[in-house]
């Protein structure tokens, strides 16, 4: 599954098995039957606000990092604020949307850092992708110690995120994390999982944040769960 995809190497292999037995799967398959003739159950669409003039964002993908990096009104922008910016190619594979970044992002400079993203390059190849088959990013690209979103900064990452999405045009999409979910389905994580979603004409899951997976391994299955609605092929 997946499409076309590069061969994975020994040492990917065994990355990805080890995702496997974490989340206490030892097959490619769900526990309890499923109907694959039966189309994926698909969320209600959320309510969304109106979308900003295509104007107030920048057209191409080199210039909205650009933006993100330096604009005054990017979200969470400020002084002193720590960028950190998003990785990878356009037209990827599979886009991992994250949480605000942290510490270990900071450290890293990477929108996943320390061993969160360990285990989601783990994850990345129990699907069957390679890390550089990824685009990885931030909801909010700036670190910013102690701060939390307030629903208008929410709704504004919302705004942005899309356009970022549009403009990265990734096969498939995954949200790591409850902010994601938030800004983009219009949900919190524990309603938006479970289901498929689209955003900006992709296909799209929310899921826990590799951070809290590495707290909370009991939640492994159900990640992977998550992941195997992603792979599954549209009817």
């Amino acid at each position: 599954m997946g499409g076309d995809k590069a061969a994975i190497s020994e040492a990917e292999a065994a990355s990805a098995l080890r995702w496997w037995l974490e989340s206490g799967v030892d097959a490619m398959a769900q526990e309890q039957p499923r109907n694959w003739l039966e189309a994926a159950p698909s969320a209600p669409a959320p309510i969304k606000a109106p979308a900003p003039a295509e104007a107030e964002y920048p057209s191409s993908l080199e210039a909205f990092h650009t933006w993100l990096s330096s604009a005054s009104d990017a979200p969470l922008a400020a002084k002193g604020a720590k960028p950190i910016l998003p990785q990878g190619a356009d037209s990827a594979e599979v886009m991992l949307l994250a949480e605000p970044p942290g510490r270990d992002e900071a450290a890293s400079g990477r929108p996943i850092g320390g061993e969160a993203w360990e285990l989601a390059q783990r994850m990345l190849a129990a699907i069957g992708f390679t890390p550089d088959q990824a685009y990885c990013a931030n909801l909010t690209c700036f670190y910013s110690p102690g701060a939390k979103l307030s629903p208008e900064q929410l709704a504004d990452c919302g705004e942005a995120a899309r356009r970022h999405v549009a403009l990265a045009a990734p096969k498939r999409l995954i949200l790591f994390g409850d902010a994601p979910a938030r800004a983009l389905l219009g949900k919190p994580l524990i309603d938006a999982r479970g289901h498929v979603h689209q955003v900006e004409g992709v296909r799209t899951v929310a899921t826990f944040h590799p951070r809290f997976l590495l707290t909370r391994p009991s939640e492994k299955a159900r990640a992977w769960s998550d992941l195997l609605l992603l792979m599954e092929k549209p009817k």
